[in-house]
């Protein structure tokens, strides 16, 4: 995961500190400031040098794609930690600069409250709902703030990928930005500076105790951490999905599963170092909320050893966590047997990803457990000379199954079969499927009567095609 071009300095022995800068050293970037902040070994920046640094690093992954458009609405997803925040306050300085390097976006802000999934008490989530209500005021932008219980009354159409724009091309980038210039200058600098929407504000109000009771009955069900992450992003994931489409929002601070939402990620070159000075320098607010795996050990699920193991290399090579999420973001799933590339597939369920799973006797160790999962049909000789009273179905002939495997094709094997591979591990963590939001249940009964009716489509369509090729026999 080295880079050609980076330097990597060797780490410092273990028992001698890092050097710590002196008043005769000077920033490395202008040359003449009090270094405040050391980024690395022998990167010690000023504060006017490291808050440009950490703005053109903002500045920079919004700008190299050009995938939001001038005027177009942005939805910020914020959870109140530390690097949200400072994506909060990058773009509401961004707004606020003058008109040369001001961002040209409409931003809203949505907060999910998640109270109930890692255990916190109601007076816990009145408290913390207060805190973020008062940073959402003070920043200023339309707000939404919803609770993760409102996945229960989700629709369906929440896991389909609704059809989504081309992507415009670098003249009509500039063509929109040109458009937006001589909005601005004929509205006037003022009036554009700061938009004002009609509704800045949106709250449902507190979940109901049956949302509730479901929420927390839905992850104590789970048996594993790996598992309960792995949902509540996916349901986080889903909730801010029908945020955006709901309130015309087409962009999420690439990734473009969704259709016609993208999800940004604009913090992803600032590491937790860069982040905890800004905000300590600039007193950017930020708000705690416990997670699932709050004081959970390192070996608790595969996310905490995960991250730890990355930080760790981290430390010591600074260029681990971005080397490693830009060589992640290049890979890509080949296409599946029988269809062209870039031809839209069939997607997981959950995580709307390509499934990665061809057929049911494939060699993968998707295929196998499938295989494993799904009724298998016996061989005609061992069906003749299998034990006859230990079967309910039996007498009846070929004619049915067993009754086992006639349990094995009800809503579990619907819902498990829609699934890429890595849902469907997390899913063997939940015993049952009843807890699951109706919506998701929904939308896998609705796939399945879709796919049993398909090929009846394609026999009748292909009977009439016959018809129509023979128009003079009778």
């Amino acid at each position: 995961m080295c880079e050609v071009g980076e330097d990597y300095r060797e780490p410092a022995p273990a028992g001698q500190p890092p050097p710590r800068p002196g008043r005769e050293q000077k920033c490395v970037k202008c040359k003449e400031g009090l270094p405040v902040v050391v980024i690395r070994a022998g990167d010690a920046f000023c504060r006017d040098c490291f808050k440009a640094f950490y703005v053109h690093k903002f500045r920079a992954v919004l700008g190299k794609n050009r995938l939001i458009f001038p005027g177009e609405k942005v939805l910020l997803a914020w959870s109140g930690g530390p690097s949200s925040s400072s994506m909060l306050w990058q773009v509401l300085e961004g707004l606020s600069r003058d008109s040369a390097k001001r961002l040209r976006f409409v931003p809203g802000v949505v907060y999910a409250d998640e109270g109930a999934a890692c255990g916190q008490s109601p007076e816990d989530r009145a408290k913390t709902l207060a805190e973020a209500k008062l940073v959402l005021q003070t920043v200023g932008f339309p707000w939404h703030v919803v609770a993760l219980e409102e996945v229960f009354s989700l629709p369906p159409s929440v896991l389909r990928c609704s059809a989504r724009e081309p992507v415009g091309t670098e003249g009509a980038y500039k063509a929109a930005v040109d458009s937006f210039l001589q909005q601005q200058h004929a509205v006037g600098e003022g009036q554009q500076s700061q938009p004002c929407p009609q509704h800045p504000q949106s709250w449902a109000g507190p979940p109901t105790a049956g949302q509730t009771e479901a929420l927390s009955r839905l992850f104590n069900s789970v048996k594993t951490l790996t598992a309960k992450e792995e949902l509540l992003q996916t349901l986080r994931t889903h909730l801010i999905l029908h945020v955006a489409r709901t309130h015309g929002y087409s962009k999420g601070f690439s990734d473009e599963r969704h259709g016609d939402v993208v999800v940004v990620r604009p913090m992803r070159e600032h590491t937790l170092k860069e982040v905890a000075f800004y905000n300590r320098l600039f007193a950017v607010p930020s708000i705690f909320t416990p997670a699932v795996d709050t004081k959970a050990p390192e070996k608790a699920s595969i996310h905490r050893l995960m991250e730890a193991f990355i930080l760790r290399l981290q430390a010591q090579f600074p260029s681990t966590v971005s080397t490693v999420y830009r060589t992640s973001e290049k890979l890509v799933k080949a296409p599946r047997d029988g269809c062209a590339p870039g031809a839209p597939g069939p997607r997981c369920l959950l995580c709307l990803c390509a499934l990665d799973v061809d057929t049911a006797d494939s060699a993968t160790a998707f295929g196998a457990q499938t295989s494993s999962q799904l009724p298998q049909t016996q061989h005609p000789v061992a069906e003749a000379e299998a034990p006859t009273a230990s079967c309910c179905c039996t007498g009846m002939g070929g004619a049915r199954q067993c009754c086992r495997m006639e349990e094995d094709q009800g809503p579990r094997a619907r819902v498990i079969e829609q699934l890429c591979y890595g849902c469907r591990v997390n899913m063997k963590d939940l015993p049952s499927l009843d807890p699951l939001p109706p919506y998701i249940l929904a939308e896998a009964q609705l796939r399945s009567q879709r796919a049993e009716a398909e090929p009846q489509i394609q026999e009748y369509l292909l009977e009439d095609h016959e018809d129509e090729a023979r128009p003079g026999e009778s």
